[in-house]
């Protein structure tokens, strides 16, 4: 079944036969085993070494795995500045690592001399496919990112190239998932997600059952700040992460909204936020607000100043959605498409490899968002999405009707806008008080 190709609709060849992405390395795999095996076959290392050997190769695959890079030299030097050296070790930590690290180099190096490659292991052939199919298909970067992780820690448990299309073994290793891991309702979906676009997909299944029984999902009420809260939030925080909060905030984005928005999406005129591409990749127009129309009009000279000198020295354009790339090859170059908020140096992008400016980082505004947080002394779960609670929560208690909060905010359900009637003062707005008030 795994030799089923996948066609269009014009009969065109489109998709990733998974035999054949597999099938080039079986020689090697029969006569010399990937690395852990080879590791593990070692007669010139005690069983401590190997143990300590196999630590820091574990932990550097999934890092290269998670960065998208292939097995090398230079990304193991990578591995070691980036992880290992961030921190302070013991010595004799860094002693038995870098022994690792020496015994993989001429690992490698054999490999290559003996065979001109570098086998690769049945997770990460799989989420190459993944990754491959993904940018055809057109996905985002992170959908690419989560169902490759997905298949490829499903492939890494079934273990054997053959089972890996085997629906039994997916409706194993979903159930397990549910059953034994006991993961989130939401992690449940991606996991069903990501097995249904290896077989669809990927390679290419016209029907596959992959029916399992989820946990329902609980009923969680979300955390929201007061207003004076939220303005003792914002008071600890400072130049574009103040902005970019207060935006975040008083236009009910997600994250990934607020970093993600180019020039021509902010009309400073018309006093409208335009969200494109948003959750479930759909276009929305939102609210933007008075009182930072001139802070928003000094970030966009800031930011010009970055594309100006960008431009100067000819660097790559922005990020660009694949199709538009392939419409408007040098969209990416101009103002309209530069980033409202712009990182400050430029970064390689983990699809394309191209390294260019990207937006403000999410890591940093979140870490600054929890300390001016912490610093208030919010006694609550603080993260970014603790604002866009809060826009909803506070327009509805201040008379605004359900279904414009739905539309603002971009929900596919009222159902889930009226998840804010539960956190509103005096309880769902019924004016309902406790009778411990009356003594």
């Amino acid at each position: 079944m795994s030799n089923i190709p996948f066609n269009d609709k014009r009969g065109n060849r489109v998709g990733v036969d998974l035999s054949e992405a597999v099938d080039r390395e079986d020689k090697y795999k029969e006569a010399h085993g990937e690395w852990c095996d080879d590791l593990e076959a070692s007669r010139d290392l005690n069983p401590k070494d190997k143990r300590g050997y196999a630590f820091i190769l574990r932990w550097y695959e999934g890092w290269r795995l998670g960065n998208n890079l292939e097995s090398s030299v230079a990304s193991a030097r990578a591995f070691w500045r980036a992880e290992v050296m961030e921190k302070p070790r013991e010595t004799w930590q860094l002693d038995e690592w870098a022994a690792g690290m020496r015994w993989y180099k001429r690992w490698l190096e054999l490999c290559m001399q003996e065979y001109g490659y570098v086998p690769k292991s049945l997770e990460e052939k799989v989420r190459r496919a993944v990754i491959s199919t993904g940018k055809r298909r057109g996905l985002s970067p992170r959908t690419i990112k989560c169902y490759a992780n997905w298949a490829g820690r499903y492939a890494g448990w079934v273990g054997e190239r053959k089972r890996v299309l085997d629906p039994v073994m997916a409706r194993k290793w979903l159930t397990r998932l549910v059953e034994k891991e006991k993961v989130s309702y939401s992690t449940q979906k991606q996991g069903l997600n990501s097995l249904a676009f290896l077989f669809k997909d990927v390679a290419g299944w016209n029907e596959v059952d992959l029916g399992v029984h989820f946990r329902k999902r609980s009923s969680h009420i979300p955390t929201v700040l007061t207003v004076d809260e939220v303005k003792r939030v914002f008071a600890r925080m400072e130049g574009k992460y103040r902005l970019a909060a207060e935006l975040q905030y008083g236009a009910g984005l997600r994250l990934k909204e607020l970093l993600g928005l180019r020039v021509k999406d902010v009309d400073l005129e018309r006093k409208t936020v335009t969200v494109r591409q948003g959750k479930g990749r759909k276009d929305r127009v939102t609210v933007l607000p008075d009182n930072l129309v001139e802070r928003l009009r000094a970030q966009l000279d800031e930011a010009r100043l970055v594309y100006n000198a960008d431009r100067e020295r000819n660097a790559e354009g922005v990020h660009l959605p694949d199709a538009l790339a392939r419409k408007m090859p040098m969209a990416g170059q101009s103002w309209l498409w530069f980033w409202i908020f712009p990182a400050i140096r430029e970064t390689r992008d983990p699809i394309s490899g191209v390294t260019r400016r990207h937006h403000m980082h999410e890591a940093g505004y979140s870490k600054c968002m929890k300390k001016a947080a912490a610093t208030a002394g919010i006694d609550k779960r603080m993260t970014t999405h603790v604002l866009r609670h809060s826009f909803a929560t506070h327009l509805l208690e201040g008379g605004t009707d359900l279904r414009t909060i739905q539309d603002l905010l971009g929900h596919d359900n009222i159902t889930t806008t009226e998840i804010y009637t539960h956190v509103v003062k005096n309880v769902g707005g019924s004016g309902v008080k406790s009778p411990l008030d009356g003594f």
